[in-house]
């Protein structure tokens, strides 16, 4: 009998239109989520990001920008920083203000391509609401590790051009709208033997 893999990792990557999605997925996570959350959105550059503070009032997980090698633990979101990709490797949080890809910097690409790479089948990863096409390719990059991709429904984001470029890329595990995706994760990351605590570091 095959053990269901522990999936661990969740990693998200949204455009214009995501804050709303994203709101609605983390609003109904439970504070104590035995995964950890990481967060790419496309922002400006000049301009000092509020979604930490978004995200920590509509939910019960604690939202911030990490610092570069800060421990990655479950139970908490990291944000990629204005201008800086957010990559993951050995349980940290890399910070790199590296070349854009995608024309972007933080780039969902590169997120989502250093989870599959580090961890797997241990990853889920979502592409929300959006323009043009980035995430595609990382999302294709966790289904070939073996990681889970969800898609929020081309027809529920306010702009349906990342979704729909994601779904012609890659065989997407679910599509939903995103008020359906937390009962979703939580069912993924939730294992059936005991759970390991919030405060547990990736490793």
């Amino acid at each position: 009998m095959s053990s269901v893999p522990t999936r661990d990792v969740i990693v998200i990557g949204g455009s214009a239109g995501a804050v709303e999605s994203l709101v609605a997925v983390v609003s109904r996570l439970p504070a104590d989520l035995p995964a950890s959350v990481l967060i790419a959105l496309h922002v400006s550059p000049w301009q000092r990001s509020e979604l930490p503070a978004i995200l920590t009032r509509a939910g019960r997980l604690p939202a911030e920008h990490p610092a570069h090698l800060q421990p990655l633990e479950h139970g908490r979101i990291y944000v990629a920083p204005p201008d800086h990709h957010l990559i993951m490797d050995d349980g940290r949080a890399y910070v790199w203000r590296g070349p854009k890809e995608n024309q972007q910097r933080p780039a969902i690409n590169a997120l989502f391509r250093s989870a599959a790479v580090t961890y797997g089948v241990r990853v889920v990863g979502i592409v929300l609401s959006g323009a043009l096409d980035d995430g595609a390719t990382g999302l294709w990059w966790i289904k070939r590790h073996g990681g889970v991709a969800i898609i929020q429904d081309p027809a529920d984001a306010r702009f349906p051009d990342m979704p729909s470029a994601a779904i012609a890329t890659v065989q997407a595990d679910y599509v939903l709208p995103s008020a359906a995706i937390p009962e979703l994760l939580i069912r993924l990351v939730t294992p059936a033997a005991e759970p390991p605590t919030a405060s547990a570091n990736l490793r």
